[in-house]
């Protein structure tokens, strides 16, 4: 995969800074190429007669000449309504599976936050500790010193470390988390510890070296027991080493080089690039009961859920008013009464999603079968989420 790839994930697929494109595929996937003029069928749809949100979803669809578009929406009583649009397979024609697995990205980073969270509550990470204290002498490099970084700068991304998914080649393989450290560690240092806020991939996976660390297993089964197990998310789960597939029903994933070329069919890679920052498969209605809970205080004390919340500017990523706390961002909706959500967002090839939860219980995730290629796509995603929020 060329370098353009790596780099649509570096920010969860909400960049406003221009710097992100569609993400082109090197020749060698050995994927196909499908035809435009497959995606004339009409949109398929759940749940009863036509609201905002089915409106919403099936004219994105339409006007950014999408494959597929997948909604769930949660009302406070907990009640769900699932919305499809689109087709999906863009091939054979076939109806987008209701409410579908998803590659979901940076959402990722939330669950691992989570989990570093739930071990400073029990008192075996301190967020002001240094990296040093839990992995000596791994994080050297030019103006780069793991000495001097903490786990709250790794959470807040204000540890200034290099990307390293702007840094990635072409190969399409098995990434260890060590590697990907390694490849950050090549370069200088974005800024001194602290002293600004700027998204790194690379905070995410020390993060997920430090959950290891730690406990002595796996992030994987760290999160399984401590997330996804606990609160009953039935479609979620960590791909193993080596798993390109998506395990249940799913709508297919693509991409295109430019405007009007041929869709390219991504489903299939391997996902270990993103690992602790980016490598989980959900469905809409899990990212719901995640964040829900989340919200709710049923994954995190008091304590920890607060420092979470505890949030720096981050509007050249995430859009005017967001803000990012430890994994969680918090975006204004356009109500009357001016309330936010809070979620993450996430961006993988050939998968894009949005959404998060309101204090009141509400939540809605958005995600669409092709990473998003301009400011105005990405606007008319979020309000498909602001439509579902504020009604």
């Amino acid at each position: 995969m060329r370098q353009q790839a790596w780099q649509r994930f570096r920010s969860s697929g909400q960049t406003r800074d221009g710097r992100r494109k569609v993400a082109p595929v090197a020749a060698a996937m050995a994927v196909g190429v499908i035809a435009m003029g497959v995606l004339v069928p009409p949109s398929a749809y759940a749940g009863g007669r036509p609201d905002g949100v089915r409106q919403s979803l099936s004219a994105l669809v339409r006007s950014d000449d999408l494959p597929a578009g997948l909604a769930s929406v949660r009302d406070r009583s907990g009640h769900t309504r699932t919305y499809t649009a689109g087709v999906g397979d863009a091939a054979t024609g076939a109806p987008v599976p209701e409410d579908g697995q998803v590659r979901i990205g940076s959402n990722t980073k939330a669950f691992t936050a989570v989990v570093v969270l739930q071990l400073v509550g029990e008192g075996r990470i301190d967020l002001d500790a240094k990296i040093d204290d839990y992995l000596p002498g791994l994080v050297r490099g030019e103006e780069i010193d793991g000495r001097h970084i903490t786990i709250r700068h790794l959470l807040q991304q204000t540890s200034g470390l290099p990307n390293y998914s702007d840094h990635l080649g072409e190969e399409i393989r098995y990434f260890a988390p060590r590697e990907l450290v390694d490849i950050a560690l090549r370069y200088k240092a974005d800024f001194a510890p602290g002293k600004k806020w700027a998204y790194s991939n690379t905070n995410y996976v020390l993060a997920g070296l430090i959950v290891e660390k730690v406990t002595g297993r796996s992030l994987a089964q760290e999160m399984d027991r401590r997330i996804i197990k606990r609160i009953g998310l039935r479609h979620t789960y960590f791909p193993a080493p080596g798993d390109a597939t998506i395990r249940e029903p799913h709508p297919k994933g693509y991409y295109r080089d430019a405007p009007g070329a041929p869709l390219r069919d991504i489903t299939e890679i391997d996902p270990s690039w993103g690992w602790a920052a980016g490598q989980l498969i959900s469905t809409n209605s899990d990212l719901n009961r995640f964040y829900t809970a989340l919200l709710a205080g049923r994954l995190l004390p008091p304590a920890q859920l607060a420092q979470m919340r505890t949030t720096v500017p981050a509007e050249a990523t995430f859009g005017p008013g967001a803000r990012y706390g430890l994994g969680l961002v918090s975006k204004p909706l356009p109500c009357a009464d001016g309330r936010l959500y809070w979620g993450h967002g996430g961006s993988f090839p050939g998968y894009e999603t949005r959404g998060g939860a309101t204090d009141d219980g509400r939540a809605v995730n958005v995600a669409v079968t092709m990473q998003l290629s301009g400011e105005a796509a990405r606007e008319r995603v979020d309000s498909v989420v602001n439509t579902a929020l504020c009604r």
